[in-house]
């Protein structure tokens, strides 16, 4: 039963002898209204804020839930990513190890192949070193040979040159140049003008000196004939005639045969 401070003041009782004073039941009854009114109006005051104070709860439990979906989905997220960067790291790991084996791969496989191209030219240009050896000790040996064998033709040489100088000197005396010139002369002639020529001949000047040369400065009789300069007569007209420089093959008299002077010494 709600009372209220109007009831409580406008409460009347029955009068009964004997009962209580009326002025202080009446000033208890005012008393207690008003300190119902004044419980009544903390009690709205108090209901007031309790709205307020359950609004401002309801709010802090949303933010508290929004927080909280806010902080799982945060969570959720960093899991992910913590996740997804572990996933990642894992993969870059492999393949950088991928990577390293293959280039660690490609450079063993770079070296062997240098090593054995190295190993293969050196080989080669040892073999080549030995071969230019071997073909440099032959062609030394040869030298050699072709050294003793010139020494000994030369040695040979030498002595055939004394032997023939010393040959030449025996036969100096025998020479007879004067004789030598007249017969190259008539066989020049008779080379040249064969139906046709006179008998008479010039006569040269002695040649004294060619009895005195050395045997080394002795010249065949063909040289001699190049050397000779002739007047050939031909119908009383004098034919000055040059005996070419070739070397004109000399016939020897039927009756004599005259031979050179190198023909003599060889």
């Amino acid at each position: 039963m709600r009372v209220t401070p109007l009831e409580i003041r406008q409460k009347t009782f029955e009068k009964n002898f004997r009962g209580y004073q009326i002025d202080e039941v009446n000033g208890f009854l005012q008393t207690l209204s008003q300190e119902w009114e004044r419980i009544q109006d903390d009690n709205k005051e108090l209901r007031i804020k309790l709205e307020a104070t359950e609004r401002e709860v309801n709010k802090l439990r949303e933010v508290e839930s929004s927080l909280y979906k806010t902080l799982k989905t945060a969570e959720d997220t960093g899991a992910n990513v913590i996740e997804q960067a572990r996933l990642a790291a894992d993969l870059h790991m492999k393949e950088t190890q991928m990577k390293a084996d293959a280039i660690m791969h490609e450079a063993k496989t770079k070296a062997k192949d240098t090593i054995e191209e190295s190993d293969q030219r050196a080989k080669e240009i040892v073999a080549e070193m030995e071969e230019r050896l071997k073909m440099l000790v032959e062609n030394y040996k040869k030298l050699e040979s072709s050294r003793e064998d010139l020494l000994a033709d030369l040695k040979r040489l030498g002595n055939e040159t004394l032997e023939r100088v010393e040959r030449a000197k025996n036969h100096t005396k025998e020479f007879d140049a004067d004789q030598h010139l007249v017969t190259a002369r008539r066989e020049a002639r008779k080379i040249a003008f064969p139906n046709n020529y006179s008998e008479k001949i010039l006569r040269p000047e002695p040649v004294a000196a060619i009895t005195h040369i050395h045997a080394e400065q002795m010249m065949s009789t063909q040289h001699i004939v190049q050397l000779v300069e002739k007047d050939i007569v031909v119908e009383s007209q004098p034919v000055p005639v040059l005996v070419e420089a070739t070397p004109v093959a000399v016939a020897a008299p039927a009756k004599k045969v005259l031979k050179s002077f190198f023909d003599e010494i060889a």
